[in-house]
């Protein structure tokens, strides 16, 4: 019995914690669009520009699988070296993607938006390929979030064109 409760209380705090990786993804991510104005009423919108209430339910959904595929690797235990160097991936391609909104949006700067951005794609493959050597779902996860910002390359490359 004792063993029963052991397993049903881990699962529980790995639950929890998923739950808190999942929040926190959306939490952070969800910032920089709180505290900086994304008024596009300063550039010309191409043709294939989404509606606007296409961005927050995208980032909603892919915010949250980031947060999934974070607790799967960090599950697999911090001691090793694979865990740790797929963590710091993603946390280099998730700086790289709070400081995109500030650039793109507060300075007004595409040009600059699009240098960041093609950063980030870069470092998403990264974080793919490094959290593939963890756990292959967890960077299946990340695969809508590799399309997503690639979409958002070529938006950003629209708008520094116009």
């Amino acid at each position: 019995m004792s063993l029963i409760m052991s397993a049903l209380s881990d699962r529980r705090r790995r639950l929890l914690q998923t739950v808190g990786f999942v929040v926190t993804m959306n939490v952070l991510g969800a910032l920089p669009a709180v505290f900086v104005s994304t008024d596009t009423s300063w550039l010309e919108e191409p043709w294939f520009y989404p509606p606007g209430i296409a961005f927050p339910v995208a980032w909603t959904a892919l915010f949250t699988l980031m947060g999934l595929s974070l607790s799967i690797v960090y599950n697999q235990g911090t001691d090793r070296p694979d865990v740790r160097l797929a963590l710091a991936t993603f946390a280099v391609q998730f700086a790289l993607n709070l400081a995109w909104t500030p650039v793109f949006f507060r300075l007004r700067r595409p040009g600059l938006g699009l240098a960041v951005i093609v950063a980030l794609l870069i470092a998403i493959l990264g974080t793919i390929a490094t959290v593939a050597r963890v756990d292959r779902r967890a960077a299946a996860l990340l695969v809508p979030y590799l399309g997503w910002v690639s979409f958002a390359t070529i938006l950003n490359y629209a708008v520094y064109i116009q």
